[in-house]
């Protein structure tokens, strides 16, 4: 029988490489490792990895269990820790996802409410710019999504919250300021700073640089907000950022905004969670609470 320690050592085994790393993270000797893991084979008649070397290969039986396992693995320690949440009076642990990098001074006016009318439920914040949010969503490693972009699937909702529009904000007196709109040669010879996320998830790119063959002279990585647009009002380049977060810091820095394109590049703000937790009521809470504070 397949049991969860077995699911455990494959994923440590995947992540480690190695038996004695992996017996190490789990708290386990090699030998109890190995024994427990030979014994599934034997049960199946089947070899779950090969040796080669010092390292082991996953055969495509142990491939197989290793998705099990990285499925079902953290649904299980998000049970875990709802129930220490509960043991110690508390109602229990939301976890968000940001996939809209400039969204979180707009989560902080959501935040403070919501730990307030919520006292005994707990927040965490997962950001990162390689995070794959959708798919950790799915897989219970958090509850709450935030993200411009979504998918049909039949046991995720997404509701929108918000629209806004991308604008490309540039120095306060830039030529390009004068403009009603830029086109995409107005870019080609100045440096575009954008935050570090592929290119195919960057709307400045996808839906106006790229479909005219046209790219910026420079392209800048830069993963802080107040960062980049430092840069834009010294002169250092120009990025594309919602439209109302730049009306919010052209109030403390020298920055304009002007229109990408002709038509613009329209965006909405989504709110996804798991459809079998939208109706938990400070999950609907919090949804309540994105939706009265839309831009």
């Amino acid at each position: 029988m397949i049991e969860r320690i077995h699911l455990a050592i494959l994923r440590q085994i995947d992540r480690k490489g190695t038996l004695t790393g992996a017996a190490d993270a789990l708290c386990l000797t090699q030998p109890a490792l190995s024994h427990a893991m030979k014994k599934l084979e034997q049960q199946f008649n089947t070899a779950l990895w090969i040796k080669e070397g010092r390292a082991l290969r996953l055969t495509q039986a142990g491939q197989y269990m290793l998705k099990l396992a990285e499925r079902l693995l953290p649904q299980f320690e998000h049970a875990e820790e709802m129930i220490k949440q509960y043991a110690k009076g508390r109602r229990g642990l939301l976890r968000i996802g940001m996939e809209c990098h400039p969204c979180y001074r707009w989560l902080l006016r959501i935040v403070s409410p919501f730990l307030r009318r919520w006292p005994d439920v707990d927040i965490d914040l997962k950001q990162g710019f390689q995070f794959g949010g959708i798919s950790a969503l799915s897989g219970y490693e958090i509850d709450v999504l935030i993200t411009p972009d979504t998918i049909q699937d039949k046991c995720l909702l997404f509701i929108p919250v918000f629209d806004y529009e991308l604008m490309l904000a540039v120095p306060s007196g830039d030529p390009l300021s004068m403009n009603e709109y830029v086109r995409p040669e107005h870019l080609a010879d100045r440096m575009l700073i954008t935050y570090p996320v592929s290119i195919e998830r960057l709307d400045v790119f996808t839906g106006f640089l790229l479909p005219a063959n046209c790219r910026p002279v420079r392209h800048k990585i830069v993963e802080n907000t107040e960062i980049m647009l430092q840069m834009v009002s010294t002169g250092r380049g120009v990025t594309a950022l919602p439209d109302w977060l730049l009306k919010e810091y052209s109030e403390e820095l020298s920055i304009s905004s002007v229109r990408i394109g002709a038509k613009g590049i329209h965006k909405k703000i989504f709110v996804g969670v798991r459809g079998d937790d939208a109706m938990i009521d400070y999950m609907r809470g919090f949804i309540d609470l994105a939706k009265g504070n839309n831009k």
